[in-house]
C-alpha cells in the first residue's frame, strides 16, 4: 500500500513539473518582443534639434517623444538655492509652484497631414519644446485667454509653472524664439513651430487663421506646414503667443 502511495505521489509530482515547464514555456513564449526603434521614419529636424535631455524612438510606425519636462536655462521656478535660479523681475508675480520633475510622453505621426477638419486646441500641452519643456496655447484656467494678472506671472522665457510644479510655456521668449526664425519645437499634431519669422528673416503675411503657412525653413528648405509664433505683442506686453486657435493636422497623444 505504502509502495503503491509512493508511486502515485511521483507521478503526480512528475504531472506538475511538466505542467509548470509547458505554462512557463507559454508566457516565455507570448512576452512582446522590444521594439526597436527604426530612426529612418524620424525627420532631420528632430533627431538634430531636440536636446539630448529629450528621448526619441519609433513606435507602430510613429515618433515618441519622452522627456522630464524641466528647462535648461535659468528662471525664479527652480527656486533659491537652486543653480539656476534667477530673481525674478520687477513687477513680477510668481506663481507659488517651483519646479517639479514630469514624465511627459508625446507620441506624433512620422508623416503629418492636413486634418479635414480642424481640432481646436485645449488646456494643457499640446506640443513640446526641443528641451522637453510643454507648450501650451493662449488659454488659462477656466479656457478663457491669459489675464492681465497671469500675464506678471511668466518669467522671461515665456513660461510659468503651474499645479504640480508642471512648467510650460504660453509665450516664445529669451530661451526659445525671440524675434528670430528659430525652431521652437513640435505640435501634438506632428508639425513644427517657429519663431517669428521666416528663414528668409521677414514676417510672414500669409499665416491662417490658426498662425500656419506652407513654406522654407531652415531645417525644411522643400518647404513644409510650419507655425509661427503671433506677430502682435499679447496685451501690450513682451510676450507673444506661441499658439492659438486649432491644430492643423490630427492630434496625437501627450500623457503626463
Amino acid at each position: 500500500m505504502k509502495r503503491n502511495r509512493n508511486k502515485l505521489y511521483t507521478t503526480l509530482t512528475l504531472a506538475m513539473l511538466v505542467i509548470g515547464a509547458i505554462v512557463m514555456s507559454c508566457k516565455k513564449n507570448e512576452e512582446p518582443t522590444p521594439e526597436v526603434t527604426d530612426y529612418s521614419i524620424i525627420p532631420d529636424a528632430i533627431k538634430k534639434n531636440f536636446k539630448s535631455s529629450v528621448l526619441i524612438s519609433t513606435s507602430n510606425g510613429n515618433i515618441v517623444l519622452k522627456s522630464y519636462g524641466i528647462p535648461d536655462h535659468v528662471t525664479p521656478y527652480w527656486g533659491e538655492g537652486n543653480a539656476k535660479y534667477e530673481a525674478q523681475t520687477p513687477g513680477q508675480t510668481l506663481t507659488p509652484s517651483v519646479i517639479q520633475t514630469q514624465n511627459f510622453s508625446m507620441t506624433i505621426f512620422a508623416n503629418p497631414v492636413e486634418a479635414s477638419t480642424k481640432e481646436p486646441t485645449s488646456l494643457g500641452p499640446i506640443g513640446m519644446a526641443l528641451n522637453g519643456v510643454a507648450i501650451y496655447n493662449d488659454r488659462e484656467g477656466g479656457n478663457v485667454p491669459v489675464s492681465d494678472q497671469t500675464l506678471t506671472s511668466f518669467d522671461r522665457a515665456g513660461g510659468h509653472s503651474g499645479p504640480g510644479g508642471l512648467y510650460h510655456y504660453h509665450f516664445d521668449g529669451d530661451f526659445t524664439s525671440y524675434d528670430d526664425a528659430n525652431l521652437i519645437g513640435f505640435l501634438r499634431d506632428g508639425f513644427p513651430i517657429y519663431g517669428r519669422k521666416d528663414a528668409d528673416g521677414s514676417y510672414p503675411s500669409n499665416l491662417d487663421a490658426n498662425g500656419g503657412h506652407v513654406g522654407a525653413t531652415l531645417d525644411y528648405p522643400n518647404g513644409v506646414y510650419h507655425y509661427h509664433s503671433a506677430q502682435t505683442s499679447y496685451l501690450n506686453s513682451r510676450f507673444y503667443i506661441l499658439k492659438s486657435g486649432s491644430y492643423h493636422g490630427t492630434k496625437g497623444t501627450f500623457t503626463f
